[in-house]
């Protein structure tokens, strides 16, 4: 009788250990590849309430033009509470504020109509396989126009209270992060991390980079 009590106190010992080993094994995830200071910056202390990724870019930058089938491939790739947005910037070289504001109303009329995807693609194109000038309103309405929209439903939209409001809220995201965009394409991660490319990484990598920055806190 005391031998079984001894194997049974071993077996329920070794069996503890075998579970703490599992649990052990369970907690610790294994190290990222992606290292604090090469491949992101951490711009906060804390992150926002809701996870989130911006997007600074620019209709007039090249490389903001070849990151579009990137970017598709985060918004496929993020959990579906992440929030993907783009923020068009008006600090560029290519034109003055005024028309790259005008740019930017564009895109939010597009995104207000549901057309946001169609709509930038068909600026993009404009700018950078039609080798058009945009000088302002009068251009970016005629690309609408060219999509279908109704005229006085653009004009109408354009000198809106709604859009308007929505440019001023898009050039605040832009200040409050400012001092960290010397540049665009340029991603900001739950308004905590900022990713970095560097020389090697792929478009796979760099969309694996932004949507395993959107699941930290």
């Amino acid at each position: 009788m005391k031998k079984l009590s001894t194997v049974l106190a071993l077996f329920l010992l070794l069996s503890l250990q075998a579970c703490s080993k599992e649990s052990s094994s369970e907690q610790s995830a294994p190290p990222s590849k992606w290292k604090e200071g090469t491949h992101y910056q951490i711009i906060s202390d804390t992150a926002s309430e809701q996870p989130e990724v911006l997007e600074f870019f620019s209709f007039w930058c090249p490389h903001c033009y070849n990151f579009e089938p990137i970017v598709e491939q985060i918004k496929l790739k993020i959990d579906k509470d992440v929030t993907f947005k783009k923020v068009h910037v008006n600090f560029m070289r290519f034109t003055s504020p005024q028309v790259q504001d005008a740019a930017t109303k564009a895109l939010l009329i597009g995104r207000t109509m549901d057309k946001e995807e169609e709509m930038n693609s068909a600026i993009f194109s404009y700018i950078h396989l039609q080798r058009q000038l945009i000088t302002g309103i009068p251009e970016l309405r005629n690309i609408f126009l060219a999509k279908g929209i109704d005229s006085d439903e653009f004009d109408k939209m354009e000198s809106s209270f709604q859009i308007n409001n929505l440019l001023k809220q898009n050039n605040q995201t832009i200040e409050t992060y400012r001092e960290h965009l010397s540049g665009v394409p340029n991603f900001i991660v739950n308004g905590k991390y900022q990713a970095q490319v560097v020389e090697g990484m792929t478009r796979d990598d760099i969309a694996e980079l932004v949507v395993w920055l959107s699941k930290q806190n």
